[in-house]
């Protein structure tokens, strides 16, 4: 061939063949499902040229919002619905009192679509409406499958669309905004909750007295959770019925898109809680036996319902269930420019028992006949698909099974998420402070939990999230002090169990942190210790939301103790963005002994040295370390912190040398106070 002629591309089965190698190489036990891999690969290949047609792009195909659901353009409104099985459709709403009008009869199209074109002056803003849907042998009300907009009735509880269509669009401020590139210190926020007072707060209050507070953090992504519309409030967002509706209970769209703009203004990504793993059973609110048929949108049958849960389960090989959830994906990103998702609830997705009762314990259970590889496909095209639209953007995984490739590159044989969170690391903490004092903490086994993580995929560390709040739970703080928080948090009220709490607060988090893979998150007001648990209204509770909402008032009082823990985070995590720790590679075991209950390791240039003894404190702790001066920069046991100051603040220290069998030490010699951590730098 002559060298100026270009190498012919290589074909799709070169690629995918080329992705697996990469995957063997990095993890050669995967070899024995070889097979298996390479067909999971391909389906993902071959559903995308099905979507396609190989005659467009995935994000052209991911426009179904722009279609289908209520739209005003060319001096006209359209509304359009996909229901296979109805055999007739009618709007109705204010403008037709509810009643059922030729008029607003639908006209039945190709492939189960429905469309009416109606005059301008047809709808006016806030109108409200629905669909009146018959089918073989019945009928029923249903919300449009593609609405914006849903709001509840304060007397009836009714929900219906509403046509949103204000005098003026929003003007984005700082439209240009990128995610920035270091790692990810997650901020998960609850918008309804967020408020100071028993009841459901807004985005706009939201934006003035929360998003203020997470700045001043040191934070740079807030997470936010329940944005799509969801029935029930109490079900923490996680029960979905309209999924491209803001929920109306937090404000407005344009609430929302100042919210996410006033973030940006301030360098912060936002990511939103994305649920595609299932959805309600409510029939009139949401999707399941929209046109009278229960397999519309979900498997039939008992795979369609998720029994733990209570809720419906998608059909991920249906061409019209990924043109949806593809297109809702995209929906987020072009009208609210949220810069990525965590995708919730991923374990369920991928198997077909949802890692209910299940234990995950060799490579067998990923490669088994229980694992739903239609889930697993359209995850990875939802995946290709997000970055394609913004590269940018940063996509996490749920999953507490460990599948693996999850969160490799497709070109590394994985499925494209950027993160997976590390499950396993806030179940082991909290299993530690329920079952075993700390002064028998194993900390070999810690350091396992802790760093025990797949080369090839970056992971999000956190000691508790919001599911370690929920009512029947305690969040870390709670647990450790328990009822002494009502009591014993004021300054200069001692007692040993609000001392031990706090102390051992800091040093979870901060080992959770620097021993992180490539991010942390953080759930709103754990920071300072937020006490009690997380429950929301409802019927067991006098529909009370006494515990949900977030108490700052604790962490602002200069009386008490909440704004020690506040502080030492907000270090922690200046800490981490200045020297890059979460960016470097490692951590690496210096020493550890679990008799003494010390652990100490590196990374980033920094020496952390634990001391998880109860009582016992060390002088002269001597570890092995390269030759130089080192600078504490950290210290738990600061007063500021709401320690006993047994330290020197900035205190340095000096290797000295030795020799041992003819083996040359560099050895650093340590005052290890009982129940802190100290930080240094190597100057």
């Amino acid at each position: 061939m002559d060298k100026s002629t270009p190498k012919p591309a290589p074909s799709s089965t070169d690629q995918i063949q080329n992705a697996l190698d990469r995957l063997l190489a990095i993890d050669p036990y995967l070899k024995p499902y070889e097979k298996i891999i390479l067909r999971r690969l391909s389906k993902i290949s071959a559903a995308e040229s099905h979507l396609t047609g190989d005659k467009m792009t995935l994000a052209d195909f991911a426009s179904g919002h722009e279609y289908f659901g209520l739209h005003h353009r060319n001096n006209q409104w359209v509304f359009r619905e996909w229901a296979p099985n109805a055999e007739n459709i009618f709007l109705i709403g204010d403008m037709t009192d509810w009643q059922e009008e030729e008029a607003f009869s639908l006209k039945r199209l190709d492939n189960g679509v429905w469309e009416i074109r109606l005059p301008p002056d047809t709808f006016k803003h806030r109108d409200l409406y629905r669909l009146r849907i018959h089918w073989p042998g019945g009928k029923g009300d249903r919300i449009p499958v593609y609405a914006r907009r849903i709001v509840q009735d304060s007397t009836t509880l009714i929900f219906n669309a509403q046509v949103w269509l204000p005098k003026s669009s929003y003007q984005w401020q700082f439209p240009e905004f990128r995610r920035p590139t270091e790692a990810p210190l997650i901020y998960e926020a609850h918008i309804g909750m967020s408020q100071e007072e028993e009841r459901i707060g807004s985005f706009r209050e939201f934006t003035k007295n929360v998003l203020p507070r997470i700045v001043r953090s040191g934070y740079n992504t807030i997470q936010l959770m329940a944005i799509q519309e969801h029935p029930y409030y109490g079900s923490f967002g996680y029960q979905v019925s309209n999924f491209f509706a803001v929920s109306s209970r937090f404000g407005t769209p344009e609430d929302l898109k100042a919210l996410i703009d006033e973030a940006h203004s301030a360098g912060l990504a936002v990511i939103m809680d994305i649920i595609h793993s299932h959805a309600v059973t409510n029939e009139t609110e949401g999707l399941s036996r929209f046109d009278g048929t229960l397999y519309q949108y979900f498997h039939d049958g008992p795979r369609g319902r998720h029994t733990l849960w209570d809720s419906r389960c998608f059909d991920y090989g249906k061409h019209q269930v990924l043109h949806f959830l593809l297109s809702n994906c995209r929906f987020w990103l072009d009208e609210f420019h949220f810069d990525g998702f965590r995708f919730d609830g991923i374990t369920s997705m991928l198997y077909l028992h949802h890692g209910m009762n299940k234990a995950f314990t060799t490579y067998d259970d990923y490669f088994s006949d229980d694992v739903d590889e239609e889930a697993l496909t359209y995850l990875a095209l939802a995946n290709k698909l997000i970055h394609n639209l913004k590269p940018e953007a940063c996509t996490i995984a749920e999953d507490v099974s460990g599948m693996p490739g999850l969160a490799a590159t497709m070109n590394n044989g994985g499925f494209g998420f950027d993160y997976r969170f590390a499950m396993g690391v806030p179940d082991n903490w909290i299993k530690l402070i329920k079952e075993v004092p700390d002064e028998n903490w194993p900390l070999g086994h810690i350091w396992h939990e802790l760093t025990n993580r797949r080369a090839d995929e970056k992971t999000i560390s956190y000691a508790e999230s919001h599911d370690q709040a929920l009512v029947g739970d305690k969040s870390i703080i709670f647990r450790l002090i328990a009822e002494d928080m009502y009591d014993h948090m004021r300054i200069g009220d001692e007692t040993i169990r609000v001392d031990r709490g706090m102390a051992l607060h800091k040093m979870i988090r901060l080992i959770t942190l620097a021993t992180a893979g490539a991010g942390y998150l953080n759930f709103m007001g754990n920071e300072f210790g937020h006490p009690e648990w997380i429950d929301f209204p409802r019927e067991g509770n006098n529909w009370s939301c006494k515990y949900a909402r977030r108490q700052w008032h604790l962490v602002d009082d200069p009386n008490l103790k909440y704004q020690f823990l506040a502080r030492f985070d907000h270090d922690m995590i200046a800490l981490s963005k200045k020297f890059k720790l979460l960016d470097a590679p490692g951590p690496n075991l210096l020493y550890e002994h679990s008799d003494h209950k010390i652990i100490i390791f590196e990374r980033a240039g920094l020496v952390f040295a634990f001391n998880f003894h109860p009582h016992q404190s060390y002088s002269d702790y001597r570890l092995e370390t390269p030759a130089g001066t080192y600078r504490m920069i950290l210290d738990s046991d600061a007063p500021e912190y709401g320690g006993h100051n047994r330290l020197v603040a900035g205190q340095e220290h000096k290797t000295s040398f030795d020799i041992v069998a003819d083996r040359q030490f560099h050895l650093l010699s340590l005052y290890l106070p009982s129940r802190t951590v100290l930080v240094l730098n190597r100057l």
